[in-house]
């Protein structure tokens, strides 16, 4: 990989890791937010959201949505655990895909393809190319003694 690339790679990384982490923590420090309307107005898949949507489920959908944004863009930005965190956040942008797919279209202004499937093939290739080794810790976080006596570790980090 050259200079380049790398640079690239780095710079996609730490941009989509701040999209996520900005998107999280401002749901996570305003205390009047919920993913409810969302969920409720669902077009495809509606039994499903309607139910992520009811009262006994709803707080802990909210808590996995804004705590799940904020630490899958914290790892990206530390270039730590990529994989695992590019994996789960991926499923959770395309679950915010469905909602809003009236097939074929998606949203307002979109034709199968909109902003989610693109931050989930992003988060795929972050993972793939294990983005956190380029100018991030997992280099350094898989060389610590617990890697060596757990090496399973070292496919979480990348």
């Amino acid at each position: 990989m050259t200079q380049y690339q790398k640079l690239f790679l780095a710079l996609l990384r730490l941009s989509m890791g701040w999209l996520l982490f900005y998107a999280g923590i401002t749901k996570v420090l305003d205390p009047t937010w919920s993913a409810a309307g969302y969920l409720k107005g669902a077009i495809t898949f509606t039994g499903f959201y309607q139910w992520l949507a009811s009262p006994q489920i709803l707080p802990i959908i909210n808590f996995i949505n804004e705590w799940g944004l904020t630490l899958v863009g914290i790892t990206l930005v530390l270039g730590v655990f990529v994989r695992l965190s590019a994996g789960l956040g991926a499923i959770m942008v395309i679950l915010y895909y469905f909602p809003v797919l009236n097939f074929p279209n998606v949203g307002d202004h979109s034709y199968l393809i909109d902003e989610h499937i693109i931050y989930a093939v992003v988060l795929l290739l972050l993972g793939s190319f294990r983005a956190g080794r380029v100018w991030g810790l997992e280099n350094w976080c898989s060389n610590l003694p617990i890697c060596s006596k757990y090496p399973s570790l070292r496919k979480l980090l990348g």
